[in-house]
C-alpha cells in the first residue's frame, strides 16, 4: 500500500509538472504567436453603446434625445459575382447608396469597410439587406436637438460614434454613454464572417436634468440675437442664475449653431464664450471695489469725496469720466455709484489700497475658474502680485474694471453675492434645487450686502441704468461700458448690464454684455440695459413673483395685506345707493366704474389695489363729496 501511494505521488506530481510546463510554454514563452494567430481570428471588434442618454431641461422637456439610424457595411473577403449582386440589390433597397461608389469603395478592400453610416431605414429594408451575401447591419442611434440652436453651446454636441465632444454632451459623457455591449465578428472554418455577441450588464445609459430652463432659455436667445442684430454688434451674451442655488436657469452667446448641422457652423460660434472668453468688466467692478471699501469700514454709503469736476491726473495720465460732460464736484459713495464716476471710484480705491482690495477680491474668487460643469472654463486675468506694491494708474483703472479680464460666469457669481446677502456660491447646470446659503460660503457681511443692494437700486431708479427699470419692481444693477481689447489694441465697446430684481420671493440674477455695438449707441446703459429688462420682465412675469411689491426697507407688504384681508371681510361691498360702497381691494378700473354707477367723484393715488378710502364704506353718501382712494401694490401670497 506504502508503494502505491508513493507512485501514485511522483505519478501525479509529474503531469502537474508537465501541464505547468506547457503552461508556462503557452503564456510565456509562445505568447506573442498565439495572440497573433488568435486576432487573425478576428475581422472586427466593436462595442456598441445603449442608447445613449437623453439631456432634458429643468421640468423634463427634452434637448438632446435619440433616433434609430443604422449603419451598413461589409467585410469584402470573397469579392465573387454573388457579392456585386448583393451590391447592386442593396443600392436598389437604399435608392441613397449609388452602385458604382459601392464597387469603388471596396475595390482593394479586404477588411471591414463602411457602405454607409446613420442611414435611415424601415423594417422592411433591414430585412432586405439581412438576406444579402457578405453584407451587415446594424441599428444605431443619433443623437438629434429637436430644438435645434437652443441652448446649443451649453449642450455641446457628439461624434460620429455618439461620444461627446463638446459641452454638456463632453463633460458627461460617461454617464450619459453607459456600460457597452461588445460585439465580435470572427471567421469560420470557409474565413466566413460570424457576428459574436457579448451581454452588457444592466447599468444602462443616464438622463441628465439641467437646470436650464427651455422657455425663459428660448426668450433669452430671442431678445439677444434682436440686440446684437439691431446694433450690428460683433456678438452677445446672456446668462441667468439663481442667487441662492447656483443654478443656470438660461445662458447663451450669439452668432450661435445648430448641433444637427456641425459642418454649417464654425468653431467660434460654437463656444460658450460666456465661460470661456473673459473681456474688460468695466463699470460693473466699480460695485466689487465699493463692497471692499465697505467691508474695511475705509468708506460709508453717505462718505463724500471731491470729484475734480470730471478730470483726475494719475501718473501723468488723466482719468476721465466716461461721460467727458459729466463735471462732478461733491459725490456721495451712493453717488458715486449712482453716477458711474470713474474718478470717484479711483478715490475709493486710493483710500481702501491694494491689499484690502485684493483681499476682497480673493474671497469672491475672481482668480480662479467657477467650477461649472463645462469643459474650458477660463479664470480671467487678474494677474497680481498681493505682496508686491502696484502702481497708482494701475489700481485707479482696476478700481472701475479696467487692466483686467473676467469672465461672464464669474461676474454673476459675484453679484449673486450682492443678492443672497453675503455668500459665494458655486454656478451649476444640473437642476439641484439646493441652497447653497451656508455659513461657511459667507464672503462678505449681510450689512454690506444690504448696503449694496440699495445703492444698486438707486443706480436703476435714478442713475445710468434707468433703461432696465421695471414697473412695480425694484431692480438693483449696475451699468459697464468698457474699451474692447483686439488684435490692433482698443477698438471699440462692450455694452453690459448686470443686476437682480430686489422685491421677490426667489433671487435671481442676469447679467447681458453686446461686444463691439457699431450703431444706435454703445453705452450700457442704452444697448444692455433694455436687454437685460426684457429677459428679466419675462422670467417675472412667467414665475408670476409678485410676493415682495411693497417699497424696498418698507413696513412689510405682507401685513399691508392682511389689513386689506380683514377689512374686506368684515365689510360688504353691497351697500344701498345713498351709503358708500366698499372699494376695498378694488383695481383702478373697477373702482372707475363702481364709482361712475354711484355717481361718486374720486381722487385716486398710487397704484395696485385699494388700501384705504377716506369715507368708511356704509357711511351715508353725500351729493358732490370727493372719495380718496389709496392703492398700494398686494402681496400675492403663493
Amino acid at each position: 500500500m506504502k508503494n502505491k501511494v508513493l507512485f501514485s505521488f511522483f505519478a501525479l506530481t509529474f503531469l502537474f509538472a508537465v501541464v505547468a510546463s506547457k503552461a508556462f510554454y503557452i503564456q510565456v514563452l509562445n505568447k506573442e504567436k498565439l495572440i497573433r494567430y488568435a486576432k487573425s481570428q478576428f475581422i472586427r471588434e466593436v462595442k456598441e453603446y445603449p442608447n445613449r442618454g437623453n439631456i432634458l431641461d429643468r421640468n423634463g422637456n427634452p434637448l438632446a434625445i435619440n433616433v434609430h439610424v443604422y449603419n451598413i457595411f461589409t467585410i469584402p473577403k470573397n469579392k465573387n459575382q454573388a457579392f456585386y449582386n448583393g451590391l447592386l440589390e442593396l443600392s436598389r433597397i437604399v435608392p441613397e447608396l449609388n452602385y458604382p461608389k459601392l464597387k469603388q469603395t471596396v475595390h482593394q478592400r479586404t477588411r471591414y469597410t463602411w457602405l454607409g453610416r446613420k442611414i435611415s431605414l424601415n423594417e422592411n429594408q433591414v430585412k432586405r439587406i439581412k438576406k444579402l451575401e457578405g453584407i451587415f447591419v446594424e441599428e444605431h442611434t443619433q443623437r438629434v436637438y429637436p430644438n435645434r440652436e437652443l441652448a446649443a453651446q451649453t449642450l455641446g454636441f457628439v461624434g460620429l460614434d455618439n461620444t461627446g465632444l463638446a459641452g454638456v454632451e463632453n463633460s458627461f459623457n460617461k454617464p450619459l454613454q453607459g456600460v457597452p455591449q461588445v460585439v465580435k465578428y470572427i471567421k469560420d472554418a470557409k474565413g466566413r464572417p460570424i457576428k459574436f455577441e457579448t451581454k452588457a450588464s444592466d447599468n444602462h445609459a443616464q438622463d441628465i436634468y439641467l437646470s436650464i430652463d427651455k422657455d425663459i432659455q428660448g426668450a433669452l436667445e430671442s431678445y439677444l440675437k434682436d440686440t446684437v442684430v439691431h446694433h450690428n454688434a460683433t456678438r452677445g451674451g446672456v446668462g441667468v442664475m439663481d442667487a441662492e442655488t447656483g443654478e443656470i436657469i438660461a445662458m447663451a452667446n450669439y452668432p450661435t449653431f445648430d448641433p444637427n448641422n456641425l459642418k454649417g457652423s464654425t468653431e467660434e460660434n460654437r463656444k460658450l464664450s460666456f465661460i470661456t472668453d473673459p473681456f474688460e468688466p468695466g463699470s460693473i467692478f466699480k460695485a466689487l471695489t465699493i463692497a471692499s471699501a465697505l467691508e474695511h469700514k475705509t468708506a460709508r454709503p453717505d462718505t463724500k469725496y471731491f470729484c475734480e469736476y470730471g478730470r483726475l491726473k494719475v501718473q501723468n495720465h488723466w482719468v476721465r469720466e466716461a461721460d467727458t460732460n459729466k463735471k462732478f464736484e461733491w459725490l456721495s459713495v451712493e453717488e458715486i455709484l449712482k453716477n458711474s464716476s470713474n474718478v470717484g471710484t479711483t478715490k475709493i480705491g486710493f483710500d481702501l489700497k491694494f491689499p484690502k482690495l485684493w483681499k476682497t477680491l480673493q474671497k469672491f474668487e475672481m482668480d480662479q475658474k467657477s467650477g461649472i460643469e463645462v469643459r474650458g472654463e477660463s479664470k480671467g486675468l487678474l494677474s497680481f502680485n498681493p505682496e508686491g506694491k502696484i502702481q497708482p494708474l494701475t489700481l485707479s483703472n482696476l478700481s472701475f474694471g479696467h487692466g483686467i479680464a473676467t469672465t461672464g460666469i464669474q461676474m454673476l457669481r459675484s453679484y449673486a453675492i450682492f443678492a443672497n446677502g453675503g455668500y459665494l456660491i458655486k454656478p451649476t447646470l444640473i437642476k439641484k434645487d439646493e441652497s447653497q446659503l451656508l455659513p461657511e460660503n459667507r464672503v462678505l457681511s449681510e450689512e454690506t450686502a444690504n448696503e449694496l443692494v440699495k445703492m444698486l437700486a438707486g443706480a436703476v431708479s435714478e442713475g445710468t441704468g434707468g433703461n432696465a427699470r421695471i414697473p412695480h419692481y425694484i431692480i438693483a444693477g449696475k451699468t459697464g461700458t468698457a474699451q474692447r481689447v483686439s488684435p490692433k489694441g482698443y477698438e471699440g465697446y462692450v455694452a453690459s448690464f448686470i443686476g437682480f430684481p430686489v422685491n421677490v420671493n426667489k433671487k435671481f440674477v442676469v447679467y447681458a454684455y453686446i461686444d463691439h455695438p457699431k450703431q444706435n449707441g454703445y453705452y450700457g446703459g442704452s444697448v444692455a440695459a433694455p436687454l437685460f429688462r426684457k429677459i428679466t420682465q419675462y422670467i417675472l412675469y412667467k414665475k408670476k413673483d409678485f410676493a415682495k411689491f411693497a417699497q424696498y426697507n418698507e413696513k412689510s407688504n405682507k401685513t399691508n395685506l392682511d389689513e386689506v384681508k380683514t377689512k374686506q371681510a368684515s365689510t360688504n361691498r353691497s351697500y344701498a345707493h345713498n351709503m358708500v360702497p366698499s372699494f376695498l381691494g378694488l383695481d383702478k378700473a373697477s373702482a372707475q366704474a363702481l364709482a361712475e354707477k354711484r355717481g361718486i367723484q374720486l381722487d385716486m393715488t398710487g397704484f395696485g389695489v385699494v388700501k384705504e378710502q377716506s369715507i368708511e364704506p356704509g357711511e351715508p353718501l353725500v351729493s358732490g363729496a370727493e372719495l380718496k382712494l389709496q392703492f398700494e401694490v398686494p402681496t400675492y401670497v403663493e
